[in-house]
C-alpha cells in the first residue's frame, strides 16, 4: 500500500494551554544559516510580504534548511536509555514536589458531529504505538534516572456520558472534571504519562480532555499527537490501513545524541557565550507586587487575555518592517520597556523558550525538545526606543545562534545564587506563537479549541501573543502568590498605551513614552487633583491654637504621667516663653532649637516658638553630639531651647541657650499673648530628614502647609473633642508635629509616653487602656511586637475598647500584619500612612478594614519584613 503524505501541522493550529507553552516560545532559528550583519535591515525591508513570512518561520526554526542532513543516528540496541538535559530537570522537579502539577500540559477540543469513539481511541493508541515516548516512564538506576520504554499495550479512553444533566449542571461538571483531569499528578514509574477523557454532551456533541507530562512533550509535540491522531483517525474511519514515514529517529535517540553532541569544544563555545552574556544579572527582577514574596513558589496562577486592534497590529508590523527586525523582536523590546517603566531596572531579563527544532529528524518527533534562552536588554541612559530595538535585534540574533546549550546547562555553568522564592536568571517569560494556519477539519465533525482554565504559573510573569492574519491576541499568566487580578488588567491597559506611543514615535526615549491609560491620566491630573478643602488658610497654627482656648479653657490639653495642663495652663506658659523669645530678638523666621525630653515642656517650647514668631527646629537629645552639631551649625540656629539637666550632654556650640525649666526666668514674663507678626506664609518649622541617603537635609515648612496637613488629618480620621492621641513618635520624626498639634486645634488630649513606654509593649498597651487612647500610630516593626505581646497576655488580651484608629508609618508594612491585627481587634480600623518630610508629612492614607478583606491567620516571620501595602499616587 502506497505510504500516506504526511503534511506537519505546527501546534499553533491549536492554541495550546499556557501551562504547556511555559518553557517555549514557538521559534528557534536554524544555528547554521549565515545571518548578515547590518545590510539584513535593508534587504529585508526590500522583501515581499511572502519572503518576510518565510524569512520570519527560517529565524524561528519553524523551517529547516534545505541543506540540512541526518545528522542524528538511531541509537544501538544496548545503548543506555539516558534522558535528556532537560528530562533530568523535569525528573528533579518531580523528586522535590511529586504532586505538583506545574508541569502538567493539557488541552481540550470539542468536537461536533458523528464522533466514533472506537476509532477514537484506536487512533490513540496508534499514535502511543509509533512514538516511544509516549510509553515510557522514569526509573532510577545507580542514582542515575533511566528511560524505560515498554511495548505498547493499548489503553481505554475514559468516557462519561452527561447528556442526562442540565446545561448548568453541565457546565460545573465540565469545570469540575476539566480541573481534576488537568491537576492530578502522573507516577513517573507508570506509562504512559498521557491520559485522555471523552465527555459526551449530546447526541453529537463531545468534548476531548488529554493532559501529558511535560517530561514527554512540548507545544510543538501537542501539534504533532493532534494532527496524527487525526491522521489516523480518518484512515480507521474509511476502513483503510493509514500508514505514515517511518520516523527516523526516537526521542531516546535524541536524548543520547544530545548528551554526546554537547560536550567538548561545542559545550565550552556554547557555555562561554552565555557566561559572557549573562555575567553580572541581576538576580530579582522587582516588580510591584499586590503581595509579598513567599518563601517558596506555590505555582498558583491565573490568566488574563487581551488583544492589539488590526491596526496597531499592523503598525507594529510596519515598524518592524522599518527597522529591519520580526515582530517578536518589537515586542519583546516593548515588553523590556514596560518591566524597566514598572521596576526602575536597567538591566532586564527575559526568558524566552525556542522549539529546538532545527534538524530534519526533530520535525515530526514528539518528546521535549524545547529549551529556554535568556534575552538580556540594558536600558541605561533613556534610549530611544529605535535604538533600543537595535539592541534587542543583536542579542536575539546571537541568542538564537547559542540556543542549543540547554538551560539547565546555562544555570550550572553560571551558579547563580538559588531561592526557592524565584526562578533563577529570569522571573519574566515572553512568547510569540504564530496561529497563521487554517483550522484543521476532518469529514462530518467540526472542531473548536477549548480556552483552558489555567491555575498554575511557573514564572512571575508570562506575556503570550498569538499572531493572527490581523491581529495580536494576547494573553498574560501571572502569578497570584504576587499579582492581583487588578494589577494585570492595569497592567494591560499599560502595555498598549506604551505600544500606542512607541509606533507613533519610536525616536522618543523610553522613559518619556506615554505609559498611563486615558482613563489614569483624568484619574491622576483631574479627579485625584480635586482636592479643594476649606480649612482656615488666613491664620498662623498658634492664632487658631488661641481660638480653641477661648472655647475649652479647662478642658486637658496635655498629659504627661502624671502631669497635665488644660488649654488654659498651656496657652499661659507658651505666652511667658514667648515674651522672652522675642525679648532676645526672635521674631518672624528666626529658627530656635528645640532639645528637650519628652514632657509638658516639649509641648509648651513648640508653642511659645510659635507664638514669638520663630521657627521650630526639632533637636532630639539622645542623637549624636556629631549630628546635633551639624544642625545647629547648618540650620545657623539662634536660639536653643533646652533643659538645664541637659546642658552638659550639648556639644560645643556659640549659640545662646534658653533653659525652658528656668520658672525664675519664665514666671516674670507675662501670660497673656504676645504681638506676632507672622504670617500664613511665614515658617512654622525646619526639620532634618534621617540621612539614609546622604547628609541630612533640613525642610522647611510655612504654617499654610502644616495647617493643610493637620486639617487633612482632622478630616480623614474624623477627629473630635473627645478623641485622645498618643505621642509616641521622637521630636526628630516629622510624624511628631501632628501628633502633637492636631488635637490642640479642636480641645482634644494629647498624651505624651515616655520612651521607656513606647520602647515596651506590655507598659504602652497598659498606658492605651488606662489613659483611653483613640488614635496610635507606630511603625510596622512596633505593630509586630505589640502583636506577640498580646498572643502571650491571651486569654486576657487588652481590650483597647476606646481606641478609634491605628496608623501604621514609617516602614514597609507587611500584609500579615493586618491580618494578624484584625485577628484580635477586627473592630478597629487600620489606616497605612505614607509622605516625605517635605510634604509637612503624610500626602497618602490607605484606610484599611477588615471588612471585605481576604481573612487569613498567618503570623509573619521573625526577621521583619515584607511589601508596601500603599496605594502610592503615581506609582507606575
Amino acid at each position: 500500500m502506497k505510504k500516506t503524505q504526511y503534511t506537519f501541522i505546527p501546534h499553533s493550529l491549536f492554541p495550546i494551554p499556557h501551562s504547556l507553552i511555559k518553557n517555549e516560545k514557538l521559534g528557534a532559528t536554524d544555528s547554521n544559516m549565515e545571518i548578515p550583519a547590518q545590510p539584513f535591515s535593508n534587504r529585508k525591508s526590500q522583501l515581499s510580504a511572502a519572503k518576510r513570512a518565510l524569512l520570519e518561520k527560517r529565524l524561528r526554526g519553524e523551517l529547516v534548511s534545505p541543506a540540512k542532513t541526518l545528522t542524528i543516528p538511531k541509537r544501538s540496541p544496548e545503548a543506555a536509555l539516558l534522558l535528556s538535559f532537560a528530562q533530568e530537570r523535569l525528573w528533579f522537579f518531580n523528586l522535590l514536589e511529586p504532586a505538583n502539577p506545574a508541569y502538567n500540559s493539557s488541552f481540550s477540543l470539542k468536537l461536533s458531529g458523528h464522533l466514533d469513539i472506537a476509532a477514537l481511541e484506536q487512533s490513540v493508541n496508534s499514535v502511543i504505538e509509533r512514538h516511544e515516548i509516549l510509553r515510557t516512564n522514569f526509573t532510577t538506576e545507580n542514582g542515575e534516572p533511566q528511560q524505560v520504554i515498554h511495548a505498547h499495550r493499548p489503553i481505554t479512553l475514559s468516557h462519561i456520558d452527561l447528556r442526562y444533566h442540565s446545561a448548568s449542571e453541565q457546565t460545573a461538571e465540565i469545570d469540575r472534571l476539566a480541573a481534576e483531569h488537568s491537576h492530578r499528578p502522573f507516577d513517573f514509574a507508570q506509562a504512559p504519562l498521557l491520559r485522555v477523557m471523552i465527555l459526551q454532551l449530546g447526541t453529537i456533541d463531545y468534548i476531548i480532555l488529554t493532559t501529558i507530562h511535560h517530561i514527554i512533550n512540548d507545544g510543538w509535540s501537542i501539534g504533532v499527537f493532534i494532527q496524527e491522531l487525526f491522521t489516523f483517525y480518518q484512515a480507521y474511519r474509511q476502513g483503510i490501513e493509514p500508514i505514515l514515514p517511518e520516523l527516523p529517529i526516537q526521542y531516546a535517540d535524541y536524548a543520547l545524541w544530545q548528551r554526546q553532541y554537547l560536550q567538548g569544544d561545542v559545550l565550552e563555545k556554547q557555555l562561554n557565550y552565555w557566561k559572557q552574556q549573562l555575567a553580572g544579572i541581576p538576580s530579582l527582577l522587582q516588580l510591584p507586587s499586590a503581595r509579598p514574596r513567599p518563601p517558596v513558589q506555590t505555582n498558583q496562577g491565573q490568566t488574563l487575555a487581551f488583544s492589539l486592534n488590526s491596526t496597531l497590529t499592523q503598525q507594529l508590523r510596519q515598524l518592524s518592517q522599518n527597522a529591519g527586525t520580526t515582530l517578536f523582536m518589537t515586542l519583546l523590546a516593548a515588553f523590556a520597556v514596560l518591566l524597566y517603566r514598572y521596576s526602575g531596572q536597567e538591566d532586564i531579563a527575559i526568558g524566552s523558550p525556542i522549539a529546538n527544532r532545527d534538524r530534519i529528524e526533530t520535525q515530526h518527533l514528539i518528546g521535549c525538545l524545547v529549551n529556554t534562552i535568556v534575552l538580556r536588554t540594558h536600558l541605561e541612559n533613556n534610549p530611544s526606543f529605535t535604538q533600543l530595538l537595535a539592541q534587542v535585534r543583536e542579542t536575539t540574533l546571537e541568542a538564537y545562534a547559542h540556543q542549543q546549550i540547554p538551560f539547565e546547562k546555562v544555570v550550572e555553568a553560571l551558579q547563580p545564587e538559588r531561592n526557592l522564592s524565584h526562578t533563577p536568571l529570569f522571573q519574566v517569560m515572553f512568547v510569540l506563537q504564530n496561529a497563521s494556519i487554517a483550522p484543521l477539519k476532518l469529514p462530518g465533525l467540526t472542531l473548536t479549541p477549548l480556552q483552558p482554565q489555567v491555575s498554575t504559573a511557573l514564572f512571575d510573569l508570562t506575556l503570550t501573543f498569538e499572531e493572527t492574519a490581523t491581529t495580536l491576541v494576547g494573553s498574560w499568566e501571572y502569578s497570584t502568590d504576587l499579582f492581583a487580578a487588578d494589577t494585570i488588567t492595569r497592567m494591560t491597559g499599560h502595555f498598549q498605551t506604551l505600544v500606542e506611543a512607541i509606533v507613533v514615535n519610536p525616536a522618543q526615549g523610553i522613559g518619556e513614552l506615554a505609559l498611563l491609560t486615558p482613563s489614569e491620566l483624568h484619574l491622576m491630573l483631574v479627579e485625584w487633583n480635586n482636592t479643594a478643602t476649606p480649612y482656615p488658610k488666613d491664620y498662623c497654627f498658634h492664632q487658631l491654637f488661641e481660638q480653641q482656648v477661648q472655647r475649652t479653657p479647662e478642658a486637658t490639653a496635655v498629659v504627661f504621667e502624671n502631669q497635665h495642663l488644660t488649654y488654659q495652663e498651656l496657652d499661659r506658659q507658651a505666652n511667658q516663653l514667648a515674651h522672652y523669645l522675642q525679648k532676645i530678638g526672635v521674631g518672624s523666621e528666626v529658627l530656635v532649637g528645640l532639645c528637650v525630653e519628652r514632657s509638658l515642656d516639649m509641648v509648651v517650647g513648640i508653642l511659645g516658638i510659635f507664638k514669638a514668631g520663630g521657627v521650630y527646629v526639632p533637636l532630639e537629645p539622645t542623637y549624636p553630639q556629631e549630628r546635633l552639631a551639624y544642625i545647629l551649625a547648618d540650620a545657623s540656629v539662634a536660639v536653643l531651647l533646652t533643659q538645664s539637666k541637659l546642658a552638659e550632654l550639648l556639644p560645643k556650640h556659640q549659640t545662646q541657650i534658653v533653659y525652658i525649666d528656668d520658672d525664675r526666668l519664665l514666671s516674670r514674663q507675662p501670660q497673656t499673648p504676645p504681638i506676632c507678626q507672622s504670617q500664613p506664609h511665614n515658617l512654622a518649622y525646619a526639620i532634618y530628614t534621617s540621612g539614609s541617603t546622604g547628609q541630612p537635609k533640613g525642610v522647611l515648612i510655612e504654617h499654610l502647609g502644616l495647617l493643610n496637613h493637620l486639617y487633612a488629618m482632622i478630616a480623614n480620621l474624623d477627629l473630635k473633642e473627645t478623641d485622645a492621641i498618643a505621642q509616641t513618635a521622637p521630636i526628630s520624626f516629622d510624624i511628631s508635629i501632628w501628633q502633637v498639634l492636631t488635637l490642640l486645634l479642636i480641645g482634644g488630649r494629647v498624651h505624651v509616653f515616655k520612651y521607656e513606654i513606647v520602647r515596651e509593649p506590655a507598659q504602652l498597651l497598659e498606658q492605651i487602656e488606662r489613659q483611653a487612647i483613640s488614635v496610635l500610630q507606630i511603625v510596622p516593626s512596633l505593630l509586630k511586637m505589640l502583636l506577640e505581646e498580646v498572643e502571650r497576655s491571651q486569654p486576657q488580651i487588652p481590650h483597647l475598647c476606646k481606641l478609634r484608629w491605628l496608623l501604621v508609618t514609617g516602614e514597609a508594612f507587611e500584609t500579615n500584619l493586618q491580618y494578624w491585627w484584625f485577628d484580635y481587634y477586627s473592630h478597629i480600623p487600620m489606616m497605612n500612612a505614607y509622605g516625605p518630610a517635605e510634604c509637612a508629612d503624610d500626602v497618602t492614607l490607605y484606610p484599611i478594614s477588615s471588612r471585605g478583606d481576604n481573612h487569613r491567620k498567618t503570623k509573619p516571620d521573625k526577621g521583619f519584613g515584607g511589601t508596601d501595602t500603599l496605594k502610592k499616587l503615581g506609582a507606575y
